[in-house]
């Protein structure tokens, strides 16, 4: 049985004085952890005897292999743990550096970079974290492991443990859950417990368990936590999480802060503060989307069960309590999801602030333009929209629950209103078809004027429902990513489930199909970097309101500019537009005009490019000039 929560909430025990928080190279360097900082905020307020210290080692490597070089390398998952998958496994060199420089090769910062010259660098900055340390005043150090943080982790989880063999170890993170949390405790006997789902309970539980007990002592069985040298069946583990949100302090970011201190006066920078509103993805936890699966690639939510989200007047008190105590105003929400009924007030609120915040937040494209207008006021000048698709049908297959001309919509109204809408095309997805890279095409020749989606091969997810149902999606076999079997052991690879993945079906297919999609988006991007280069960041295709006619500009590449004029009904049905309307709601809207003149005029405007249409929604396209 589990401890209750109100056994946590007192000193430790004489036998644990001091613990240390660790998260790895290498999430982005300019952020600290919010999961170290959530965890060290929390324990303090559980044991407030107890010395509670987080290291961010990532901080002194970025400083030492230089800012650019770092994001480039922890911008691809095989850079990443390439790096340190050499340090751990030094025989296995020869066959690791090949993966780095074939990632490598795709970046120009990253060109002529020598492989062992990096490594070097990187083991003598975590060398000395390790020298750095009285690890023998520590009773327990605990690894947030999250993507690009494996080989990093377990090459610390080494160094530590040969310089205090009988210092404990948990993990726990975003890379581990369920069976892999039990595979990964058999595969390294350097690890001594791991968490599965989110750490604040598992690991206040733990801390009593070793402050109170003698090490011989068997655990009690605790949820959310497996003990390696207990593992003899794979019981379900379960999940230990907290009931609400709401009773958790502020993150703790005074360690990341005092290293970025330390650092060189021409290595500082104003950080960005990482904060959470909610935990989880309400999209997958609503009633009849797909079995509540969720979008069928992602394997984002795995730690976590259900959605859970804080209070407004919490969330706008942590965001000001952070801005003012560490003196910068970048904030980044690092929910999977915001909570739909509740943001609009927490961006009102945010707004009364009178600071110049700085924000980014993910959010689905069903978010409505009263919404981003909310949020721009508040301060969002960087968003990550769930578009994936622009195929209807496509986007059905991705489970997405969002049409091609809702993302069309979302990317005119951040287009308008100065947010930098920084989102994905995912390419490749398996049981795609011609009909989806035809309709992909298609709605590429009117998304010119918007800022390009980056475009993002599909991988295979442990956990994802592709990966659950592969055969569904036409897939004949999934396994471990090949490149994990020349990073480790062949031991490791046949005990643990990674979580990428590879598979055999019709990835060949796959790539043929969409290289015309390719294609066009690298010239989506070529063009719309031109025009904007000429010396204007006004938007491509823009309108003037004359009252009584519309004037409307529509920039074009390596061409002269097109102007059009609408008078009269004509402008008052693309205003009419501006958000995406079906044919028999325009003309009932305009009774006057009548079905006969509003479908050739719909179809005028489609023909131009100045209106998307889809299923008989129209949707206009240019947005208002800037005054």
């Amino acid at each position: 049985m589990s401890l209750p929560a109100s056994e946590i909430r007192s000193n430790p025990g004489s036998r644990l004085k001091r613990i240390i928080l660790i998260s790895t190279p290498w999430p982005l360097y300019s952020r600290p952890s919010i999961q170290l900082g959530s965890l060290k905020a929390y324990l303090n307020a559980q044991f407030p005897g107890l010395e509670i210290r987080a290291l961010h080692p990532y901080l002194k490597v970025a400083e030492e292999v230089g800012y650019e070089i770092y994001s480039a390398i922890s911008d691809r998952t095989w850079l990443a743990e390439s790096v340190c998958g050499a340090l751990i496994f030094p025989e296995r060199k020869r066959g690791i550096e090949k993966i780095f420089y074939r990632e490598a090769s795709r970046s120009a910062k990253l060109r002529g970079l020598h492989f062992g010259a990096l490594i070097s660098q990187v083991g003598q900055v975590l060398e000395k974290v390790v020298r750095d340390v009285d690890w023998t005043s520590c009773g327990l150090v605990g690894f947030s492991i999250c993507l690009c943080q494996l080989t990093s982790s377990l090459y610390l989880i080494k160094q530590i443990k040969q310089c205090c063999p009988g210092l404990p170890v948990v993990v726990g993170g975003s890379m581990f859950s369920g069976g892999q949390a039990y595979e990964l405790a058999r595969s390294f006997p350097e690890i001594d417990y791991v968490v599965n789902g989110e750490g604040e309970l598992p690991l206040s539980r733990l801390i009593r368990y070793i402050g109170s007990t003698k090490q011989s002592d068997k655990l009690l069985p605790m949820p959310g936590v497996i003990a390696r040298k207990e593992i003899e069946v794979e019981d379900s583990v379960g999940f230990d999480q907290l009931e609400s949100l709401n009773d958790l302090p502020p993150p703790d970011y005074d360690d990341y802060f005092d290293v970025l201190k330390s650092l060189r006066p021409e290595k500082r920078f104003f950080p960005t503060l990482p904060a959470e509103v909610s935990r989880g993805c309400w999209w997958k936890s609503t009633p009849g989307n797909s079995k509540h699966t969720g979008c069928a690639f992602c394997n984002l939510n795995l730690q976590w069960d259900g959605y859970r989200f804080k209070n407004v007047s919490q969330v706008v008190a942590e965001i000001d309590c952070l801005t003012t105590k560490y003196r910068t105003l970048s904030v980044a929400f690092m929910d999977n999801l915001l909570p739909s009924g509740k943001s609009k007030e927490i961006f009102s609120q945010l707004a009364g602030l009178e600071k110049d915040l700085r924000l980014f937040a993910e959010i689905r494209s069903t978010t409505s333009r009263t919404m981003l207008m909310a949020m721009k006021k508040a301060g969002t000048h960087k968003i990550q929209v769930g578009i994936e698709a622009l195929s209807t049908k496509l986007l059905r297959k991705l489970h997405k629950g969002t049409t091609a001309i809702q993302n069309m919509q979302i990317m005119r109204d951040c287009e308008e209103l100065g947010i930098s809408n920084n989102s994905n095309i995912i390419i490749h997805f398996p049981g795609s078809d011609a009909e989806d890279v035809d309709e992909t095409l298609r709605t590429l020749d009117f998304a010119f004027p918007f800022r390009p989606l980056r475009l993002v091969r599909f991988w295979l997810g442990l956990g994802s429902p592709v990966w659950h149902d592969f055969r569904g999606f036409g897939l004949k076999a999934v396994f471990n990513h090949r490149n994990y079997g020349i990073l480790f052991p062949p031991e490791v690879c046949r005990s643990i489930s990674f979580m990428i993945q590879s598979y055999r079906g019709d990835l060949g297919y796959q790539r043929k199909l969409w290289q015309p999609v390719k294609k066009r988006l690298l010239e989506w991007k070529k063009s719309y970097t031109d025009i904007h280069g000429r010396g204007t960041r006004s938007p491509i295709l823009s309108f003037l309101d004359g009252r009584d006619f519309l004037i409307i500009r529509q920039k074009r590449y390596r061409a002269e500019a097109l102007t059009h004029r609408l008078v009269g009904p004509s402008r008052a049905i693309y205003l009419f537009c501006q958000q995406h309307r079906s044919l028999k709601h325009i003309v009932e809207h305009f009774p006057k005009t009548g079905a006969d003149k509003v479908a050739p005029f719909l179809k005028m405007m489609v023909d131009k490019k100045l209106v998307y249409e889809e299923n008989d929604r129209y949707l206009s396209l240019a947005v208002p000039a800037p005054k």
